[in-house]
């Protein structure tokens, strides 16, 4: 079945929203529904790497370190479920073996850069007293910078923790970390829906471990979602912050 997709000027992030139902199949969700969805929502999630900055954090900082193209291909076959999301973590941070000085370094040199439109959108979840988290499976240092780029408090970040030697060597990641693991980011929707009593979290991402969030979250996943089979919206964050969060773009479909 033909695609048919906007085209952004300015690499603008297209998202895609889904019915994620275990109970039903996946479906066209109406116009009404998605807005009922985002207006109904009580806090949304994001995922950061390709979704909130527009680069891929640990290919960065593997870059930074020498070691970008073996780091990459491990990112890839993450990001498609092949392998699980601890697996390809360790072996990913064993390859670059970061300092506390390199982390550093690569957060004031080479700082994340944000997509198009999401200060926006952020700001506008934020005057409608929906709250903001960002949920990722990146570092902590590094989000934690992103988030207060984007006015969310760093008490809403959920990411992984890098440990240090006393000189600043790399020792290691926290394993302890929801995050750092396959369906960690399901646990911390689940954790703050007991917190603060949500009743509807929205998450925002791009990858096999956003779409373990779902459920308990509702989904929306970027135009590379590796799971092939579904009828999606698209969307850009712009727009969606425009249109009162929630008219949709534009319409395409994929093969199912």
């Amino acid at each position: 079945m033909a695609q048919h997709r906007v085209q952004c000027n300015d690499r603008q992030k297209e998202l895609l929203l889904f019915s994620c139902s275990r109970k039903l199949p996946r479906r066209m969700a109406s116009l009404l529904e998605l807005k009922e969805i985002f207006r109904n929502a009580d806090a949304v999630c994001f995922d950061v790497d390709s979704t909130v900055i527009k680069e891929e954090g640990i290919d960065e900082l593997a870059k930074f370190c020498g070691v970008g193209d073996a780091v990459a291909e491990m990112t890839r076959r993450a990001m498609g479920g092949s392998v699980t999301f601890k697996a390809a973590l360790t072996a990913r941070l064993g390859l670059i073996r970061p300092s506390w000085e390199q982390v550093q370094k690569l957060i004031s040199e080479h700082p994340p850069q944000l997509t198009p439109g999401i200060r926006e959108l952020v700001s506008r979840l934020h005057q409608r007293g929906i709250q903001v988290f960002l949920v990722s499976g990146g570092f902590q240092s590094i989000v934690e910078h992103v988030a207060l780029q984007v006015n969310i408090p760093t008490a809403n970040v959920f990411a992984n923790r890098l440990k240090f030697y006393f000189n600043g060597e790399y020792a290691g990641f926290d394993e302890t970390q929801p995050t750092a693991e396959s369906g960690g980011k399901g646990k911390v929707i689940s954790h703050l829906k007991e917190q603060f009593h949500f009743k509807k979290v929205v998450m925002i991402g791009d990858g096999a471990t956003d779409m373990e969030a779902c459920p308990p979250a509702v989904s929306i996943q970027e135009r590379d979602f590796p799971f092939k089979q579904m009828l999606s919206y698209v969307y850009i964050y712009k727009a969606m912050a425009r249109h009162h969060l929630f008219d949709c773009y534009t319409v395409f479909k994929r093969d199912h």
